[in-house]
């Protein structure tokens, strides 16, 4: 059985342990970033087991290309880069059964009780793929507009309005929700 007690303190020495794949390391890794990637992922996807199978294959592309990691950004930020792509990735796939269950779906903000963050957090979880992606990493992950667009391969320009749409849409069920107690 693996003893996985030893604690990483230097990212560096972690980084390394786990590009000679020792398994200490890359426990240690999931340990450190899977609740933080989870979160992210279920923030995008909006679906508690669709977010663990993108976590659980996320972290097996980390581990395949962490030979590659490079320090040109943190540890952190590669890793959401590649977990966000990998949720990205399979919603799209998904996309006409989810056009489908959107339509659906909206009208489950139609409640009768105030806003509070559940209601906020439904809302978001009930925007355009493309928009809720933007939303979260601007609004929530605090990523900029062009650290957004390198993420999403999408332009600077793209990531403004798709935030802007957003927004916009996030106030009109809020406020429907709100003037219909």
């Amino acid at each position: 059985m693996l003893n996985m007690a030893k604690n990483y303190t230097n990212e560096d020495e972690l980084i390394q342990a786990c590009k000679e794949q020792n398994a200490q390391a890359q426990f240690a890794l999931f340990e450190k970033y899977k609740v933080a990637m989870f979160n992210l992922i279920y923030r995008i996807c909006n679906d508690y087991d669709q977010a663990n199978d993108y976590l659980q294959e996320g972290f097996i592309e980390v581990f395949r290309n962490i030979k590659n990691f490079r320090n040109e950004s943190t540890l952190g930020a590669w890793i959401k880069t590649i977990m966000i792509r990998k949720a990205l990735k399979g919603i799209r796939s998904e996309i006409a059964f989810e056009e489908l269950n959107e339509n659906i779906q909206s009208n489950d903000l139609m409640l009768d009780q105030w806003i509070d963050a559940v209601m906020l957090d439904q809302a978001i979880r009930n925007l355009p793929e493309s928009c809720r992606a933007v939303f979260v990493l601007y609004e929530i992950e605090g990523y900029s507009h062009q650290e957004i667009s390198n993420m999403l391969k999408v332009s600077v320009g793209t990531s403004k309005s798709q935030l802007h749409y957003a927004k916009k849409l996030l106030q009109k069920a809020l406020s429907k929700t709100y003037y219909s107690k």
